[in-house]
């Protein structure tokens, strides 16, 4: 007994040491075998061969609970092979090793998984109390705990200002900025959105980050606009840098820099074009003496820089206020066009507003209706053109077939030549002249045209408005000469010496002249050339840095998504404004996997 006894005890140890070799012969990341080949195991550690590194036969060791040493690795071999096609798919590499670990990924890591996903996703912090999503993230790590609401704004509010403070850093490595500011409403709160954008000196590349999305409280009044936005400027250290912040044209945010901003030589017409709706407050705006107002001792001590008009509205203010004044001239013209556009409208808010009648429109027309509105300068031009192009392509019983069906009257011929000279005249768009005839004549933005090596000269042929571009262009190339010079005399021992002194300067400012004439000489018309004129070079990317219209304010509040929804109207302004921080400048956070 005592024999068989021993046989059996020896089975029972041999089919252990068995189980034993097969574990530690299994790959314990099979969600791997595309970037790794498993080789054996080694105690605690795990053998892996890299397939990216083929032909080379490069073993990598890694802890049995933690990928980390294989995402390293990866980022690594990508970064020295410089493939852009492989680098393009370094953030899905990376998740995968993230989750390669599968039910093994560390705390630090689940960690980063849940703020990027409350805030990239728009998610309430109510989401770490759900069920469901306790069990993911045990699926993730069955000892992982799970943050509370609490520490998840902490923990989010920490990575903001770490964010702000990376953010600062990196603006104070830039020379010229610019800005675009915006404010906006949802569920009886207000918000002021600002961006900050500069040209990147190698790449030649626009740099875009959100700065801000606060709460306004109050009235939004000049100075309190004025005021917010001049400490955002001064909170990441940009106040001295900022060429131009762009604007719409709102009548608060015109008064801010006519009264707080660098002067301007803006007209009387420019200054008093505003947006329809700001039109009825426009003639509530008391200008002021700017002197006796920085003479009062108010605490307003505000520094905005130059202020450019968004063209987007302004071609806006063309096709709609500009248009609509040809209404006061002639009461024929009055009835008539007022009578068209009725007719119109109705046809357009009937297809819009029903889907029964959308597809009627569709089934006569084989098109459907454009519905206008009140924010994009075309919107009407296309919607009108529309209706024509049916008439024309269908003929006009498409659009009475149409009129029958929802009953709405038919166009007679004279509105619809009406509507056809209306296309004629809006195609051009008139009024421009009008409305940017500041901008036509300021000599920054005329010289910034010059100093894009693809339009130089070329894009107009007026030689006035050339000359004058070209003046300021030589006068600021001189200004840098000087402050070249006196830095050098101010580095030479004998500083007295008149002689040495001027002879220098005469030389920085023919050297200035030779590389306009150079440049302006070069058939090339690629950003590349400006790396052969210094100067140039860094007077284009001061120039060029401000922005033409406030589309990226506009798109940081589209970006807000569900944080302006009924739904999360309850959050609160600081965590509103962190969220969407954190997740449109994700370049500047360490939430990175």
């Amino acid at each position: 007994m005592a024999v068989t006894g021993e046989v059996v005890t020896m089975e029972e140890e041999e089919q252990s040491e068995r189980k034993e070799e097969e574990i530690q012969n299994k790959n314990p990341w099979p969600n791997l075998e595309e970037l790794f080949v498993f080789k054996r195991q080694q105690g605690n550690n795990v053998i892996m061969q890299c397939k990216m590194c083929l032909p080379s036969k490069t073993e990598l060791s890694a802890y049995k609970t933690s990928t980390s040493n294989l995402r390293k690795h990866v980022v690594k071999s990508l970064q020295e092979q410089g493939s852009k096609s492989k680098q393009s798919k370094l953030p899905a590499i990376q998740a995968q090793l993230a989750v390669g670990g599968a039910i093994r990924a560390s705390q630090g890591t689940v960690d980063r998984f849940l703020i990027r996903l409350i805030c990239e996703g728009h998610h309430p912090f109510s989401l770490v109390e759900q069920p469901a999503f306790k069990e993911f993230a045990a699926a993730l790590n069955p000892q992982y705990k799970m943050l509370s609401r609490p520490t998840v704004k902490s923990r989010i509010a920490e990575a903001t200002a770490d964010m702000k403070t990376k953010l600062t850093a990196h603006l104070s490595n830039i020379d010229h900025v610019a800005t675009t500011t915006d404010c906006w409403s949802a569920h009886q709160k207000s918000y002021i959105g600002v961006t900050c954008h500069w040209i990147d000196e190698d790449t030649f590349e626009r740099r875009s980050v959100v700065l801000a999305c606060k709460h306004l409280k109050g009235s939004h009044t000049f100075d309190v606009l004025a005021g917010v936005l001049d400490d955002i400027h001064c909170q990441y250290q940009i106040r001295g840098k900022v060429v131009r912040t762009t604007t719409d044209s709102g009548s608060n945010f015109i008064k801010a820099f006519s009264v707080f901003g660098e002067c301007e030589s803006e007209s009387e017409d420019a200054r008093s074009d505003t947006d329809q709706e700001d039109s009825e407050a426009e003639d509530d705006v008391e200008f002021l003496d700017t002197f006796s107002i920085l003479q009062e001792d108010n605490g307003l001590e505000y520094q905005l820089p130059k202020h450019q008009r968004c063209a987007c509205h302004l071609l806006n203010l063309v096709a709609t206020t500009d248009a609509d004044l040809a209404e006061k001239k002639s009461d024929t013209y009055k009835r008539l066009s007022r009578a068209t556009f009725g007719k119109c409208q109705a046809l357009w808010n009937k297809s819009g507003r029903s889907h029964t009648a959308a597809e009627a429109v569709e089934d006569k027309c084989g098109l459907q209706l454009i519905r206008p509105n009140k924010t994009r300068w075309n919107a009407t031009y296309m919607a009108v053109e529309r209706v024509l192009r049916i008439i024309k392509e269908q003929g006009e019983d498409a659009i009475r077939g149409v009129c029958e069906e929802l009953k709405v009257k038919m166009l007679s011929p004279v509105e619809i030549a009406f509507l056809d000279e209306f296309c004629c005249v809006m195609k051009p768009v008139q009024g421009v002249q009008k409305r940017f005839r500041v901008m036509m004549e300021d000599r920054e933005l005329i010289s910034a045209a010059i100093l894009l090596p693809k339009f130089k000269t070329g894009w107009t042929d007026k030689v006035e408005v050339t000359e004058a571009g070209l003046l300021y262009v030589r006068h600021q190339l001189d200004q840098m000469a000087d402050a070249e010079v006196e830095q050098g005399a101010g580095s030479r021992q004998h500083s007295s010496d008149e002689e040495d002194y001027f002879s220098a300067m005469k030389s920085r400012k023919s050297e200035g002249s030779g590389e306009l004439e150079g440049y302006l000489a070069c058939a090339s018309d690629s950003m590349d050339l400006l790396n052969s004129f210094p100067n140039i070079k860094k007077l284009s990317l001061k120039l060029n840095t401000g922005l033409p219209a406030s589309a990226a304010c506009e798109r940081l509040f589209s970006s807000a998504g569900l944080l302006f929804t009924a739904k999360r109207a309850r959050i609160t302004a600081q965590n509103f404004e962190n969220q969407l921080l954190l997740k449109l400048n994700k370049s500047f956070t360490g939430l990175k996997l």
